[in-house]
């Protein structure tokens, strides 16, 4: 098995169950970051929109709804589970302009062309983002846009940051390369660098790229213990100890602890807060 049959593999067996576990978590703490661009006049009734690693689907359906009934939006993921939870998602709620299908962006064809392609957080997970953004690229009409949202730097990034640093404290940390377990590629912040971000769009054929910092707080939480169980299971921290094995299982007590001493400070009334920060990153396809 290949390193990136390796990703897809994770996303579709035991990232795909942690992602569902958290499900609530998923799409609302993401969609405080989707919601501002997507209330954008980015799209035009009839365009057809690629949505790409679109998880759930909810940004999917979302964008069926600005292009309407004349236009399409098309929902891709490397993993057959979340495709699945897409198609089920569209036809309980009767929209008919939305569709989905399996394919690997960096190398698949993606049944373009497409007026846009829109990525939330689906494209740091690439083992070959230059080929990835290619690809992409291929798929769009000329003067076709790509509008993808990326997290920025881990320390912008409380929410994951504070857990990943605790935990690294407790559990002793295994790379990729040390281990044949499944992982999810190369992280979260991966594209969280403006300068290689650019040099890779640029190298690969895009014009027109643009940077734009967003900052909102997003829910981890509905409590406390949501917050830690959600931090333990997901994102760095929840991947050094999966990594770590039967030594992360016998230090999960520990661990917990120290996750609810350190997340505790973004505690509310109404569940646990905490600020997240992203890159907006726009580029187009030469016309």
């Amino acid at each position: 098995m290949n390193d990136n049959d390796i990703v897809v593999e994770a996303w579709n067996t035991v990232l795909f169950d942690k992602f569902l576990r958290f499900k609530h978590l998923i799409i609302a703490g993401l969609a405080g970051h989707s919601d501002e661009v997507l209330s954008r006049p980015l799209f035009s009734d009839g365009d057809r929109v690629l949505d790409i690693g679109c998880g759930f689907g909810d940004s999917t359906l979302k964008i069926a709804g600005i292009v309407g009934p004349a236009g399409q939006a098309v929902g891709v993921d490397c993993a057959e589970n979340f495709v699945h939870e897409g198609k089920q998602a569209a036809s309980a709620a009767g929209i008919t302009n939305a569709s989905f299908f399996t394919a690997d962006v960096q190398v698949d064809d993606l049944r373009g062309p497409y007026d846009h392609a829109f990525a939330r957080f689906g494209t740091m997970f690439f083992m070959l983002p230059g080929a990835a953004m290619r690809n992409i690229r291929m798929a769009l009409k000329p003067g076709g846009a790509l509008t993808q949202i990326v997290w920025r730097q881990r320390e912008d990034n409380p929410w994951l940051h504070d857990a990943e640093l605790r935990v690294r404290e407790i559990v002793p940390v295994t790379s990729h390369e040390e281990t044949d377990q499944l992982h999810c590629g190369p992280g979260p912040f991966s594209m969280s660098g403006p300068d290689m971000v650019s040099a890779m769009l640029k190298s690969t054929g895009y014009t027109g790229i643009r940077f734009e910092r967003f900052d909102t707080d997003i829910c981890i939480g509905r409590n406390l213990e949501d917050a830690v169980e959600f931090a333990m299971a997901l994102g760095p921290a929840g991947e050094i100890i999966r990594l770590a094995e039967s030594e992360g299982e016998r230090l999960k007590p520990q661990v917990a602890l120290a996750l609810r001493e350190t997340l505790s400070r973004y505690e509310r009334k109404d569940g646990v807060w905490a600020p997240s920060s992203t890159w907006f990153v726009t580029a187009r396809n030469p016309s």
